[in-house]
Order: structure tokens, then C-alpha cells, then sequence
């Protein structure tokens, strides 16, 4: 990527990451935290030993639509377990204003009490 754009996809990608944050921030001025499923899908099933590389990139790839925002924004994030599909567990995934963990460690403590997720 260098050799052939320089520092151009580089930088274009510094921009978008600061307008994708823009718009978290803006987004949670309203709200106090955002919730939704960890992963978009329940997990698949591993490819085969011999499958070529790009099956194995994309199923890895496939499972990171819900965090890989946060982890370029650095908002914080956290996972916990909220229940089971087809014997498979489900995360429940909180996301917060920056520097406000604490919001995101008392909403998570507030299910865990109230709640036991492996009977949901």
C-alpha cells in the first residue's frame, strides 16, 4: 500500500476515523450507552484444515461488523455473556462515552445482578 499510494490511504483513513468518532460522540450526547450483540452472527463453522487462506480471513473478518468501530474510535466497549442460541452463547455488547467506563461497569453489573444470563 505504501509503495503504491504513499501516505495517501493513510491519511484518508485518519479522517474517516475522526468523522466516525464525531459521529459516535454526537450519537451518544442522547443516550448514556449503545447496546447490541457482540458479534452479528452466531459462529460458524471452522473451515477446513486445507481451505484456502482467504476462507479462513473471511470468516474472521465476517465477525468484527460490531466492534471493529470501537476499536478504531477508542470508545470503550465491553462484552458479557446474556443468554444462549442453539446451545451456543450470545455476548451482549455495551459501548459508552469516551472516559466513562464507569457507566458501561454499572450497566454490566446491573444485568449481572438482576438477571442470570444462562437462563435466558
Amino acid at each position: 500500500m505504501a509503495d503504491a499510494y504513499g501516505g495517501r490511504i493513510y491519511a484518508k483513513s485518519l479522517n474517516m476515523r475522526r468523522d466516525l468518532t464525531a459521529r459516535f460522540h454526537r450519537f451518544l450526547q442522547d443516550y448514556d450507552i449503545l447496546l447490541m450483540p457482540t458479534v452479528p452472527m452466531k459462529a460458524p463453522a471452522l473451515p477446513p484444515a486445507d481451505a484456502p487462506r482467504s476462507v479462513f480471513l473471511q470468516k474472521a473478518w465476517e465477525m468484527l461488523a460490531n466492534t471493529a468501530p470501537y476499536n478504531v474510535t477508542g470508545m470503550p466497549s465491553l462484552t458479557i455473556p446474556c443468554g444462549f442460541s442453539d446451545g451456543l452463547p450470545v455476548g451482549m455488547m455495551l459501548t459508552g462515552r469516551l472516559y466513562d467506563e464507569v457507566t458501561l461497569y454499572r450497566a454490566a453489573f446491573a444485568f449481572e445482578q438482576h438477571k442470570d444470563w444462562k437462563s435466558l
